[in-house]
Formats: structure tokens, sequence, C-alpha cells
């Protein structure tokens, strides 16, 4: 069996401007990276604003597993497969962070025969965006010690300063660190740490964003610290938006490459879902919306992640309105919420099916709270059997949806005409989207509905410091702002242990930040981090480059 990365180098690709070409860019449109890769320029924007929105889908999933659910995959091979029964599609996707690609997850660009193309590339690096973004970070925190040694005109409080620096690896030894040590020339010494570059909020805002000077506005808004006598202090404030914005002029250009079947494909942001937002950028799936019939695009994590947020956040943002949700499960997923270890997936447990499918149930109650249908598509495994699926389309069906068996990883487009023509079907249904809170609510009933009509929690805790902290942002106005839940991947409720349909559960809120330029308020649940770590054995000690130059290793 071929892996994703032999598949994909054994692609022909087509030059980037033929796929531009495809849905009506022109060569003056597009900023080369090379033969395969390129910018968008945001002029395009001005000539088809006015042009007739396609279709909006959301592929998202059931709460992850190490079985693997294949939600990149899956978006990718509807793409293909939309292009295939003669709909014109685009795909967008974010751009993988270079953790998880050292880390434990590896790649992020599909898999099997449905995968963005060149892959190397959009794994390692890409065109630069996330290192701009690092940059204008850390530009920021830099310009904020400085000020802080060099007199202090603004009165901070070194205690109180909320900027951290990032950087986009896995690097657990840097969550918390001391920094100006050394003597009076080398700073002022204080506690700080690092985030990883995708919990940035610089990169919040360059997804969220709708042009370059909307973007130095949200920089402006960024808050970083806090004075003595208790007033927020900006990134305005400091005179540093203006560089920032510069540091971002091309990062915030929307990324165009291809998938195994030349279907175009915005990759652009890369926010993660746990501890972020989780969507690519607005510029990318606005434009994508007027060259197209259909744009389909992911939101990362568990439909109560990067769904929620993207419908609550994003959409809000974007002026955005999905019209169909895909949602992916797999049996082996299901089964191991049920409670069948991963060695053993591959057997047949009719009981832990069963147990396990009440996250996809949950899953599906979340997306329908929204107003939209949902298609769910069964990423088949080849140790599926009959019955397993036979009994997860009962399962579906009797609870009014539809549901495909998705075969686009062994198949590419071709495996996933069944799922295609029912997205369309569904996105071409009446349906009233809404937001599941109002913004004028109090912080904490915002996170109070999250928690339990998404999340199923009985309620919600609050440390001491949580408390405060919401009751400061609300009286310095920013309670008008949506709620962006940081909390386990792994789990509907805070605790990663609990697999299926935990009932009976709090949530505990122990931390609040602010992100006043992204335009939201951040609330970590349970024992979420915002800088990984690196496993025992990370995905980088099996990745190298051969004399020739070809990438191995890389998932």
């Amino acid at each position: 069996m071929k892996s994703d990365i032999e598949i994909a180098q054994e692609t022909k690709m087509a030059p980037i401007i033929e796929v531009g070409r495809s849905i009506g860019l022109d060569e003056e449109d597009l900023e080369l990276y090379g033969k395969y890769k390129a910018k968008v320029s945001l002029d395009v924007w001005k000539r088809v604003q006015n042009n007739p929105s396609g279709k909006l889908v959301l592929v998202t999933a059931i709460t992850p597993t190490p079985a693997g659910e294949g939600k990149t995959t899956t978006t990718v091979g509807l793409g293909q497969a939309l292009n295939r029964i003669g709909k014109k599609a685009i795909i967008a996707l974010r751009e993988p962070s270079l953790g998880p690609s050292f880390g434990v997850k590896g790649g992020a660009a599909g898999g099997g025969y449905s995968q963005v193309v060149p892959m190397e590339d959009i794994n390692l690096h890409f065109t630069g965006d996330i290192h701009a973004v690092s940059t204008a970070h850390n530009l920021l925190a830099a310009m904020l010690d400085n000020h802080i040694h060099q007199g202090n005109e603004l009165n901070i409080d070194p205690r109180q300063v909320v900027l951290r620096r990032v950087m986009d690896l896995n690097e657990r030894a840097l969550r918390k660190i001391v920094i100006g040590l050394g003597g009076r020339m080398d700073g002022v010494p204080r506690e700080s740490g690092f985030d990883i570059s995708v919990a940035s909020e610089v990169m919040a805002s360059l997804c969220l964003a709708i042009d370059l000077m909307d973007l130095k506005e949200r920089f402006k808004r960024m808050v970083v610290a806090y004075t003595y006598d208790g007033k927020p202090v900006t990134a305005n404030d400091l005179k540093a938006a203006g560089s920032m914005a510069l540091l971002m002029k091309d990062a915030i250009k929307p990324n165009l490459v291809q998938t195994l079947e030349n279907t175009p494909a915005f990759v652009h942001g890369g926010p993660f879902a746990n501890i972020a937002h989780g969507a690519n950028s607005i510029i990318a799936t606005r434009l994508g919306l007027k060259l197209a019939d259909y744009l389909v695009t992911e939101a990362g994590f568990g439909a109560d992640l990067g769904a929620e947020k993207f419908f609550n956040i994003v959409c809000r943002y974007g002026s955005l309105k999905p019209d169909a949700v895909v949602l992916v499960a797999t049996i082996r997923a299901l089964k191991n919420h049920g409670g069948v270890p991963k060695d053993r997936l591959s057997e047949v447990n009719m009981e832990a099916l069963a147990k396990g499918t009440e996250n996809l149930v949950k899953q599906m109650e979340n997306i329908r709270k929204f107003g939209l249908p949902v298609v769910v598509a069964i990423n088949e495994f080849p140790t599926d059997t009959a019955e397993e699926i036979d009994f997860i389309i009962r399962q579906c069906q009797s609870l009014g949806a539809e549901v495909a068996l998705s075969r686009v990883w062994a198949q590419g487009g071709a495996g996933g005409e069944e799922l295609a023509r029912k997205v369309v079907a569904a996105a071409e249904q009446p349906s009233e989207f809404r937001y599941l809170y109002d913004l004028d609510l109090p912080l904490k009933d915002k996170i109070h509905r999250i928690c339990t009509e998404i999340y199923g929690a009985d309620g919600v805790n609050y440390t001491a410091e949580a408390s405060k902290m919401l009751q400061r942002l609300e009286e310095l106005g920013y309670g008008n702002l949506p709620v962006c839940m940081a909390k386990t991947q792994y789990s509907l409720s805070d605790n990663p242990d609990l697999k299926g349909r935990p009932r009976g559960f709090e949530v505990t809120i122990r931390e609040v930040r602010l992100s006043a330029g992204a335009g939201f308020v951040v609330a970590l649940a349970g024992t979420i981090m915002t800088m990984p770590g690196l496993s025992k054995r990370p995905a980088a000690e099996n990745i190298d480059i051969l004399e020739n130059g070809q990438v191995v290793g890389l998932f």
C-alpha cells in the first residue's frame, strides 16, 4: 500500500496558472511561488464581489479519536466529486502548522487519493504565512518590552502583561519562562511564556479580517497589557499596528493550489480549533464563493469545537450563511468511543458501536441547533462490515439525516459521488441558519449556553480568577464579543478521558483571555494548553530529505 506522500509525489500536477484559469483567474491575478503555488491578488475581490454567491458547505466531524476520522480527506474528496458530477467546486483549507507536522498528528493535506498538492510544500513552510504571523506577533512583543524598558510612558504594570511570544513548533519547555535576566540593559525581568503560532491572536485576526486595512484595525485593538490602574494597553498605544500590517501584506493574500484531480484549493490561515476558532480565512472563503458553484471548507476537530465556532464567530464576521453540513464519522472511531481499544477496532463489536454512535447523534443534534441540514459521511475502511454499516445508516435515517458511504481515500472523487449528490440535494433545501446566542448576552450566559447545549454539560464552574476576569472584561466594554472556547478535542466534555456522549458532568473554566483584535473572548476549560509538547517518538524522527531532494517520512 502506497503512503500518502508516495501518492502525492507520483501525481502529475497542472501548472497553477491553468488551475487559476479554470475558475476565472487571469495570470496577472496570480503571484507565482514556483510552478504549482500562487497567491491571489486581493484586487480580484473588487472584480467579483458582485457575482452571485455559490453554495457554502461545511465539513465537520464526530469527536476525534486515535483511530482517525478523515475530515480533511473528505473535504478534498467531496470537492473532487462535486466537479465530477458537473458542479464547479473549490475547496478551502487551513495551512498546516509545523507543530503537528513534526509532532504526533503528521501533515494536514488530506490522504490517499484525496490530497492537496504539492503536499510537501503545504506541510513545510508553504508560502511563509505562518512565519509572517510569528514575526508580526513577536515584533509586537518586542516593542512592548522595549517600551517598558525605555521609561514606560504608558504606565504598564509588568505583572499584567498578557501578550506572550509565539513559535510554530511544539515546545513544552517554553510554556513558562522568565525574561529580562542579565542586568539593567537586558530589559525588565518578568514571567512570560510562548504559545504555538497558530494560537496567536495575529493568526485569528488574519483569518477573520476582510482586507488588509481591516487587519490593521484589528491589530490596533489587540490588548497586550494593563496599566497599574487597570486600563487596557493596545498595540495602537504602542504604535505597532502599522509595522505589523506591513509584515502581513503578502500573508493576507489567499494561497491557490490544487488537489490530486486538479480541483482548485485555497489553503490560507491555520488557527487550531481546540485553542482558537479553527477555520481558514474569511478572505479565501468569500472569494471562493464568488468563483464557484460550491465552496467546501472544513472546521477543525469535532462539531462541538470547529463547527460551533465557525457558526458563531466566523459566519458573524464574514456575513456567511452555510447551506449544508457534512458530518464525518468512521466505524472504527465510533467503536473507540464505545470503549474498544485502538488495537481491536478491526473486530466486530455491535454493542460498542451502538454506544459510540451516541457521539455521532449528539454532534448531529448540535448542527441542527443552527438550523442547517446535515449529511453524514461514513468514511469507509476495509475492515468495516455490512452489518456495521447498515446499523449506522439505519441510525442516521431514523433521525432524518441523509447518509452516504465515502470512499474518497481509496478512489478519489469517484468514491465521493454519492456523497456529492446528497450534499447538493441538502444544499438546495430551504434552511434558516441561526446563531446559538445573541451577542448582548452576558459572557457567562454565552459560555453556559455553549457548555450545556453543545457539550451536554449540567453546568459550568469558574475559578475565582476566571470569574474576576469575565467581570473585568464586561466593565471594560468587551462583554458583547462572541466566546471562543479552548478545551480538549478528545471529548465533548473538558475531560479527554470521557468518550462517547458523556453525561452528568460540569465544565470548569480556569482562565479567560481577551482577543479584542480578533474579536472574541477565549475561555480555557480543563487542562487545555496553548503550547503543545512533543511525544516520546515525534514524527520529526521519521522525516528526512534524500540526496536527490526527495522528502520521505512526511505523513
